[in-house]
């Protein structure tokens, strides 16, 4: 942890961007997600982006690839719904410890191939861990507020599973990320903190949450603020927010977690917000401008790019990025 806390003073440190953006360019069919292992499964895999890392490594590995040439110092693993609760949607809960193994496998050894061209510039591998499909906070029956589709015991035991088998894969940061409902991390915060103390080991955290709409709150209600406190007693390496919003409605957001945090904070926005189509119309050239706020404002630790965002925005962002200081650390009483 000590050295990439040491590496975030000196620089912004850039992040990957989106997987799914890139999955689709490959035009998967069903059988390609089926590959030969799976061709016999009874129910539909196509859209299961986190089984590709065992059907289509290749591509995986020609995606994180293309991250780091581009400019990327960290990539995150194939891994955004690998957990027993996503998979449940395509009946593939006994394989989340594999799901999540090869995935960060892959990531580990293009990081290492990376590392080795420039030892100068070490590569890292962040586990990507999603918020699953469901709330521990909310009902999702409006005619039964009391109801809640997952425990946070459930989701505990999931995400721990999940943690497991990215670390054995050779993550280096644990990156729960695209958090909508803050008891859902706490439960995913919770899984990390217990197999740390297992394993008598230290990683890195990385917090992400998301601001879904204008009202600058998250689907569980919390401010920015608040979202903030509520995940800080967690000794974590960064909190940030990325996905919902565009670079440019991410700002103020950015500036409250930027003022109150003791840590460092990290941004991956979308390029812009969908169109009618659901698709994302923001060049490299727009992202960049609009983060290029970010660092002359001094906000960011880490920059990267969520939905829409593709090799080519990373390299703009990269270029901004490396003209600019980090955001310098702060002691602020919460």
């Amino acid at each position: 942890m000590l050295k990439i806390e040491e590496i975030l003073k000196g620089r912004i440190l850039v992040l990957d961007g989106a997987m799914g953006t890139m999955l689709q360019r490959y035009k998967f069919t069903e059988e390609d997600f089926r590959g030969d292992r799976f061709k016999d499964w009874e129910h539909p895999l196509q859209g299961n982006n986190d089984l590709l890392s065992l059907t289509q490594p290749k591509a995986l590995a020609d995606i994180h690839r293309q991250y780091f040439a581009a400019g990327a110092d960290i990539v995150e693993t194939n891994t955004f719904s690998g957990t027993t609760i996503a998979m449940a949607d395509y009946h593939m809960e006994e394989l989340v410890y594999e799901l999540n193994y090869e995935s960060a496998k892959i990531a580990r050894q293009v990081a290492d191939e990376f590392t080795a061209q420039e030892p100068d510039k070490p590569r890292f591998v962040a586990g990507s861990i999603g918020p699953t499909n469901k709330m521990a906070s909310m009902s999702p029956d409006v005619n039964d507020p009391g109801f809640r589709a997952v425990s946070f015991n459930e989701l505990r035991i999931a995400y721990k599973q999940q943690v497991e088998a990215l670390l054995d894969g050779g993550a280096d940061i644990l990156l729960v990320e695209t958090i909508f409902d803050t008891l859902n991390a706490k439960a995913a915060l919770f899984a990390i903190e217990e197999v740390k103390e297992e394993r008598n080991i230290d990683v890195p955290i990385m917090v992400s949450g998301t601001i879904t709409d204008a009202s600058g709150r998250t689907l569980s209600g919390q401010t920015a603020e608040a979202f903030l406190i509520s995940i800080s007693h967690i000794p974590i390496l960064s909190v940030g927010f990325n996905c919902a919003l565009g670079a440019k409605q991410l700002v103020p957001h950015l500036e409250v977690i930027s003022a109150k945090s003791n840590h460092f904070t990290s941004a991956h926005p979308n390029a812009g917000l969908p169109n009618a189509f659901g698709e994302y119309d923001e060049t490299p050239e727009q992202m960049a401008n609009q983060i290029k706020e970010y660092v002359e404002k001094g906000l960011v630790n880490i920059i990267g790019g969520c939905c829409g965002t593709t090799p080519e925005h990373i390299t703009a962002i990269a270029e901004v990025a490396k003209e600019f200081e980090p955001r310098h650390l702060k002691l602020v009483n919460l």
